[in-house]
């Protein structure tokens, strides 16, 4: 429930009454007041979430109307006592056009923005730098990439071309400040090898696209909530945002001071995929809590926009996974990893020779011009009964784990060390 403070001049005040209580509002109170050029009337309402628009709507036609909205829920009251449980307990989404005014109040100023843009760029580098993933964290924290990306969504919601303009343009200009600050850092500190942290980071998986997809609903979905009705704080969903943004945008920055142009192709596409899949899930969910274009208070957004930006945002993404799906191993190479563990598996299990111990597969870091090199490390032990010797086993494992790699399309040079371990007589 929200809590309105409508200012009318003196003898409009019974007029708000009136269509408050057609809005059932509560708790209603009128009290005269003496404004800066003339007296008033003051009312205080009490409606639901539902019914904001509406009430805004219906005072339209009032003349010199002022209205103060109060953006927290209130809990009011009313007799009889006993149904107090009853009254509290039915809990509704903000209405559209408290969203779209609390995502526009939450651009701020652009130092203030920027800043911490480079803050973050700081705190990733640092992070990828030392492998420290609670860096990481931090750095999502900071990051202030949740803001532009829920109102480039709104913005498609609502069909605002200039909106999204706006919201893009400064999407991006903290995306070059976040790669900017990472790349200088690399570069002032002369920085020549590739951390397991930013292998691990621009690694990308064949089901990447979900994040960016699950960020996005949760994001307007934390919006469009009532706070008291969300078990989950808008930092955290802030930081599921920034989370697909921030360590790829500092991958960017180093991986091009460094010239490993492989590994900031990657970062680039994911940051591509991040923007398009949160624009599509949340200005889906943004619709389905009624964003429209034609609003209360509200007359910029165009209807036959709305469908023209979907339509483009699912082109776009199209697009990007047609890239990623005939793009292999570039960016497949978590799914592939996994792939080639469980032939790995197979094969030892299949060969009547050992029983698999561990599998370790990855892409290096450092790989070597012309291929692409995926190392696996293996260990087994020999199956009871096998009189074979542990080079006889280690070679035909070898050879076949590769075999199976080549033939199964991975589209890899495998390098395999398999080592057979002994149990103690």
């Amino acid at each position: 429930m929200r809590q309105l403070l409508v200012q009318v001049p003196r003898g409009c005040g019974q007029k708000v009454l009136d269509i408050a209580k057609a809005c059932n509002g509560a708790n209603l109170a009128q009290f005269e007041a003496t404004g800066k050029d003339e007296p008033l009337d003051v009312v205080i309402v009490h409606v639901s979430n539902g019914k904001v628009e509406e009430l805004l709507e219906k005072l339209e036609p009032l003349p010199n109307l002022h209205i103060t909205l109060l953006p927290r829920g209130v809990i009011a009251l009313q007799p009889p006592a006993s149904e107090a449980p009853q009254q509290v307990k039915n809990v509704e989404a903000r209405s559209p056009i408290e969203v779209f005014l609390s995502g526009l109040q939450s651009v701020g100023s652009w130092k203030g923005f920027l800043g911490y843009a480079a803050a973050a760029g700081v705190v990733v580098w640092i992070g990828l730098f030392t492998n420290s993933s609670y860096l990481l964290v931090a750095a999502m924290l900071i990051a202030p990439f949740a803001g532009p990306a829920m109102n480039a969504a709104i913005a498609t919601a609502r069909g605002d071309a200039q909106l999204l303009k706006r919201s893009l343009l400064r999407y991006f200009s903290a995306l070059a400040v976040t790669i900017t600050v990472a790349g200088a850092l690399s570069l002032i500190l002369q920085q020549e090898v590739v951390t397991s942290s930013m292998n691990s980071t621009s690694t990308v998986s064949a089901v990447a696209v979900l994040l960016p997809l699950i960020a996005g609903a949760a994001g307007a979905l934390n919006l469009v909530q009532s706070e008291r009705s969300s078990l989950v704080s808008g930092a955290a969903v802030g930081m599921l945002v920034a989370a697909s943004l921030a360590p790829p945008a500092g991958v960017v920055g180093m991986a091009g001071a460094m010239g490993r142009w492989d590994m900031a192709l990657n970062g680039v596409f994911v940051l591509f995929l991040q923007l398009v899949g949160i624009n599509l899930s949340a200005s889906l969910m943004f619709r389905t809590y009624g964003l429209t274009p034609q609003g209360t208070r509200y007359s910029r957004g165009k209807r036959w926009m709305f469908p023209v930006i979907l339509a483009a945002t699912v082109l776009m993404l199209l697009s990007l996974l047609t890239w990623q799906f005939s793009t292999s191993p570039e960016l497949q190479r978590s799914s592939r990893e996994q792939r080639a563990t469980a032939q790995i598996q197979k094969v030892v299990n299949d060969s009547g020779l050992a029983n698999l111990v561990e599998a370790n597969v990855h892409f290096p870091p450092v790989n070597i011009k012309g291929q692409n090199t995926l190392l696996g490390t293996v260990y087994v032990q020999r199956q009871a009964g096998v009189t074979q010797s542990s080079e006889e086993i280690r070679s035909r494992l070898t050879s076949t784990i590769q075999t199976q790699l080549l033939e199964q399309g991975f589209n890899v040079t495998p390098l395999i060390d398999v080592s057979v371990l002994e149990a103690p007589q």
